[in-house]
């Protein structure tokens, strides 16, 4: 031990680390084999808030929405064995996100390796495949090493999940090990040439689509982008998922790619003759399953900007491929002095414009309440800073293609379709901006998946809103069912609380809502409550989704089996 060394166990030394990389908040369930890591929280008077979870799943997607709200990575601790595998879905959610998040797992101690003892696993082989990288710590003085390495793993090129696995006896020792400085990231810029080609391509382009997509956009970036879009008239869409990305009430936005983006922008998107992609993947959930954009060569010129070199030319052969980071690209974009375009292409893009709001407006929609009038509502009603927040199923299809998102960052749904995201992911939102509002709107089945974390909302004194639209069904495999099988419903069906009572049971404050007027007045009461809230709305067992119900399915397909007769 070196003169006037401190002696300090793995948990204080890992605790130290993370403060070091600015952690402020880690998502969790405790578990034994942690508990000198929980202890060396409490020894720095919570300088990191550990935000206690009721299922590993919930903690782990909340540490995801967290990294998606703030541009951080999240950080989420769970104990070995069953407590990991909880949490796997999360790291699915993450990586699939490209969203930046470092998942810490007690493990057993060193000398019971390999002898399948309680609640062993192989991390490495586990999640593996769902994650850029996974060690195991075997000594405490390693830890500043392995965290700073997993911090810059997890926010370099295309961001996505890391796990440290953290042995019992490894915390429980001691050592001198000092701090390291905090992990930095190294973004790539983009090449003079490449910004000259560009200029050049978005120049002689009569339709030109600028694309927006992935995790790791900061303020600076977004504004940039947005100058960008001014400077050279472009119609802007963003990817599948990625919302938050570029507001919606500007001139230029014309809506969201690929899954839920029909008519507009997909329609636009067939039609242009170049499209300028950034930071997106272009996996199928933005590209309808490669058919909008063809694979592996698109249907008109693309250029593709993205932060990973293992991701550029390996879903499709662009005419120009761009490694760069999505923010230093769009600030070499937005200095470049460019005009608006070809001539006529501030009408086309005003014409796409008027289409994708064409497209919001929705006629009547069926059934006790109207859930396109509840989105003009929220649309008008919510700030420009409010959060919203989603899961899967058709019922996020109401905020994801009807609501006017305004904030950066200000959409938090699962890129993977995970069920069970938006319910602690409304909860994260809150714990990174406890002023702003944030309004989770999913379906019954979404809701109960990781209803329970409600609890932790009202443990924190959080107040986020949640909006169940309650159809008394898995909606979204009824109207697969319905299509492929048509009256043969099986296992969609389902019998649910009322949710108003089971929010006040929770300490929180209930809202049911059965007719489309009284929908305004109880978000008014729910807000007004100052506590977590849900309003259950009950839409009615016909109720799809947008434009959709299981009776209009049922008539279409009388009206074919006529025809084809």
């Amino acid at each position: 031990m070196k003169s006037g060394a401190i002696l300090r166990n793995g948990g204080q030394i890992l605790i130290s680390s993370l403060l070091q990389n600015s952690c402020k908040a880690v998502f969790g369930v405790p578990g034994e084999s942690y508990l000198t890591a929980l202890d060396a929280l409490w020894q720095r008077a919570n300088l990191i808030r550990y935000i206690t979870c009721r299922h590993e799943g919930g903690a782990c997607f909340m540490a995801a929405a967290y990294a998606d709200a703030t541009g951080e990575p999240g950080v989420c601790f769970v104990t070995r064995g069953p407590g990991a595998m909880n949490a796997a879905i999360g790291l699915h959610a993450a990586y699939q996100g490209s969203t930046p998040l470092i998942l810490l797992v007690g493990q057993i101690s060193t000398a019971h390796r390999d002898r399948e003892a309680f609640q062993e696993l192989d991390y490495r082989r586990v999640f593996g495949p769902m994650c850029k990288w996974v060690a195991e710590i075997d000594h405490p003085s390693r830890i500043p090493e392995y965290v700073n390495r997993a911090w810059r793993t997890a926010i370099s090129g295309r961001p996505g999940p890391v796990v440290l696995v953290l042995p019992e006896d490894m915390l429980k020792a001691e050592c001198d090990t000092p701090d390291l400085k905090p992990a930095m990231a190294t973004p790539v810029a983009p090449l003079a040439a490449d910004m000259a080609a560009i200029e050049t391509m978005l120049a002689r382009a009569k339709r030109p689509l600028l694309l927006l997509g992935g995790a790791n956009w900061t303020q600076a970036g977004h504004d940039a982008i947005i100058q960008a879009a001014e400077n050279f008239g472009l119609p802007v869409a963003v990817g599948f998922r990625r919302q938050g990305l570029f507001p919606h009430d500007h001139p230029n936005y014309i809506g969201n790619l690929g899954f839920g983006g029909a008519p507009m922008p997909n329609d636009y998107c067939r039609e242009a003759d170049l499209i300028l992609a950034v930071g997106s993947r272009l996996g199928d959930g933005t590209t309808l399953k490669f058919s909008l954009i063809p694979s592996p060569v698109a249907h008109c010129p693309l250029v593709h900007v993205h932060p990973g070199a293992e991701e550029l030319g390996r879903l499709y052969q662009a005419d120009l491929l761009v490694q760069a980071d999505p923010n230093a690209f769009a600030v070499a974009l937005a200095a470049i002095a460019a005009p608006g375009g070809t001539p006529g292409r501030a009408a086309i893009r005003a014409s796409a414009r008027q289409r994708y709001l064409a497209m919001l407006d929705l006629a009547v929609q069926p059934g006790p309440v109207d859930m396109g009038a509840v989105m003009r509502f929220l649309s008008q009603r919510l700030p420009a800073d409010a959060f919203v927040t989603t899961g899967a199923g058709n019922a996020s299809d109401w905020p994801n293609i009807h609501f006017r998102y305004r904030r950066f960052r200000g959409a938090l749904a699962p890129v993977c379709g995970a069920m069970g995201f938006g319910v602690p992911a409304a909860v994260a939102a809150k714990i990174a901006d406890p002023d702003a509002p944030a309004i989770y709107i999913g379906g019954d089945g979404d809701f109960l998946m990781n209803g329970q974390e409600f609890a932790t909302a009202i443990q924190y004194g959080l107040d986020p809103i949640f909006i169940v639209v309650d159809n008394r069904s898995y909606g979204t495999i009824r109207m697969h069912q319905e299509r492929a099988f048509p009256g043969r419903n099986s296992g969609t069906g389902l019998t649910n609380p009322e949710f108003a009572t089971v929010a006040i049971g929770y300490g929180g404050h209930g809202e049911t809502v059965e007719a489309t007027d009284d929908f305004e007045p109880a978000f008014e009461r729910a807000l007004a409550s100052g506590k977590a809230a849900v309003i259950h709305v009950k839409v009615g067992a016909d109720h799809l989704g947008p434009n959709m119900t299981v009776s209009a399915l049922n008539s279409r397909r009388t009206v074919r089996q006529r025809l084809s007769n």
